[in-house]
């Protein structure tokens, strides 16, 4: 008698319980972000949902940051739409395409960490700034115009566009009505939703809404134009255009690309790190998938992506267990593409600007400026703001140089402090007890070595950070060692300050603990 063959007890993995429904969440959340991200950007909408096919099933299988999801960043928009209109869309792939092999470059030689070392006053200005051109171009979209070249002709002509509303030019008032419509729908939506449905995103109820309103309503708006067959779309760059990439405008376009798709996508990684117990980001793994994707988009003529905060934490809160989740949200863009296409041409264009009004806001962030002020004096918030208004009175570029020109002169007169040195030591009193003793100054310029030099500290019991000899710690690695010991804690490690006084060390006392009042 033959024996009986058993039956493996489980085909697929227990996580994907868990993974299916969190991909569906981030599908629903992603949909509409790329295509108001792409109109944002001055391209057709079927690019950013492109991205996100890549962004999901390439960078996702690739990530160093299992749980971040990639996509289109409203955080390049601007630049992206003020190159397309000076270059024309063509040149966006081989720049594109430059600017991922930078990453990857980069990845391979191990500077992720450095990315990290940006000042958070910088990074949130450049952000805000960022944000506040989007509300400005956006604002005329939500009245059917069309967004100017800069953020201040924006703000010079909301009057006008103002004006055409009163009198009713063209279609706008049914416009602003389905981008009214939409914004309260998405707010309402968020604040009020119910507990079993808080998996259901805003931004997708806010579509539905402007939608309903123009096709119930009537409204002659401007929807959304799409091909019949997307993907017959996808074309790779011509000779002439691979013919301009040496040209000084497009290295500096391409490596500007990349150093911010570069920064908001560890930053990101590491803002997802705070939300799980999982893995760890591995950041030059992370640094060179966002490489590989940027190099496919610009190859197959997408746009520039980066992990995304957004839909990174609606993955996790919607709990995802692992990369699959990320897959397989990029899996669900591209079946819709391929069978419903269609829909996409009842989403009015309004709708969508409401959508990135909402998300314009939200990266201004003021509270950002609040935070940097109350915790580390108005200077650091002056860079903040600093940044910000040169983002927006000049370009990203200058923006971003003047923020960290300003940090750099803010560390100089620290460096008389000496340089920061830091030791391995076990503590005197208990033994056994780890302890990291820290002397002279503690700048972002330094964030690496000592990003580090905690990391190899063990987890669990208690690690000791030692300020006898510490003389100056700057906000950005006060910023770190916060959201280290944050991690620790939820790990079971004590993190305790210890042997010093003045003010590093009350300073550093008031980082570490900031995690639990926070």
């Amino acid at each position: 008698m033959r024996p009986t063959q058993t039956l493996p007890a489980r085909i697929l993995p227990a996580s994907l319980a868990r993974d299916l429904p969190a991909s569906f969440v981030v599908f629903l959340v992603a949909l509409p972000l790329c295509m108001g991200i792409a109109l944002a950007s001055g391209v057709p909408p079927e690019r950013g949902l492109i991205t996100g096919i890549v962004g999901g099933i390439v960078v996702g299988l690739l990530a160093g940051s299992p749980l971040q999801v990639s996509g289109p960043a409203a955080g390049l928009a601007v630049i992206v739409f003020e190159f397309v209109r000076q270059h024309g869309l063509g040149m966006l792939g081989p720049v594109l395409v430059l600017a991922g092999a930078v990453q990857v470059a980069s990845g391979a030689l191990r500077v992720g960490g450095w990315f990290r070392a940006i000042s958070p006053a910088v990074v949130h200005g450049m952000l805000a700034g960022i944000g506040l051109l989007i509300v400005l171009g956006q604002v005329h979209v939500l009245t059917d115009a069309l967004p100017l070249a800069s953020g201040l002709d924006n703000l010079v002509a909301i009057p006008a566009a103002f004006f055409d509303f009163v009198t009713g030019e063209g279609n706008r008032v049914g416009a602003v009505t389905v981008g009214l419509a939409t914004i309260a729908a998405m707010i309402a939506w968020e604040r009020l939703r119910p507990a079993r449905m808080r998996m259901v995103p805003g931004a997708l109820i806010g579509v539905l809404a402007g939608t309903a309103v123009a096709g119930l309503g009537g409204l002659a708006v401007k929807r959304i134009e799409v091909p019949d067959a997307i993907l017959s779309t996808l074309s790779m760059p011509g000779a002439a255009e691979w013919g301009r990439l040496l040209e000084p405008t497009m290295i500096v376009m391409a490596l500007t690309i990349a150093a911010v798709a570069s920064a908001e996508s560890l930053l990101s990684a590491a803002a997802v790190d705070r939300m799980h117990d999982g893995p760890r980001t591995q950041y030059n793994r992370e640094l060179g998938a966002q490489g590989v994707g940027n190099l496919i988009c610009g190859l197959i003529g997408g746009l520039p992506m980066t992990g995304v905060i957004v839909r990174s934490s609606a993955n996790v809160q919607a709990g995802a267990a692992t990369r699959a989740s990320t897959v397989l949200h990029g899996t669900w863009i591209l079946a819709f593409l391929l069978a419903l296409p269609w829909v996409l041409k009842l989403v009015p264009t309004a709708a969508l600007a409401g959508i990135l009004v909402v998300t314009g806001w939200r990266l201004i962030g003021p509270h950002h400026a609040v935070h940097l002020h109350a915790r580390y004096g108005w200077l650091t918030a002056a860079i903040w703001l600093a940044t910000m208004v040169m983002v927006v009175a000049t370009d990203l570029l200058t923006g971003v140089l003047v923020g960290l020109g300003l940090s750099l002169l803010q560390v100089i007169p620290t460096l008389r402090k000496g340089r920061l040195r830091i030791e391995h030591a076990a503590a005197t009193e208990v033994a056994g007890v780890p302890e990291l003793r820290l002397s002279g100054s503690a700048t972002f310029l330094q964030l690496p070595h000592l990003t580090e030099a905690l990391e190899r500290t063990p987890e669990g019991g208690e690690v000791r950070l030692g300020t006898k000899d510490l003389a100056h710690i700057d906000h950005t690695c006060l910023e770190m060692i916060g959201d280290w010991a944050g991690r620790r804690a939820a790990s079971g490690t004590r993190v305790s300050v210890v042997g010093g006084f003045g003010r590093p060390h009350e300073k550093l006392v008031a980082a570490v603990a900031a995690p639990f009042k926070d």
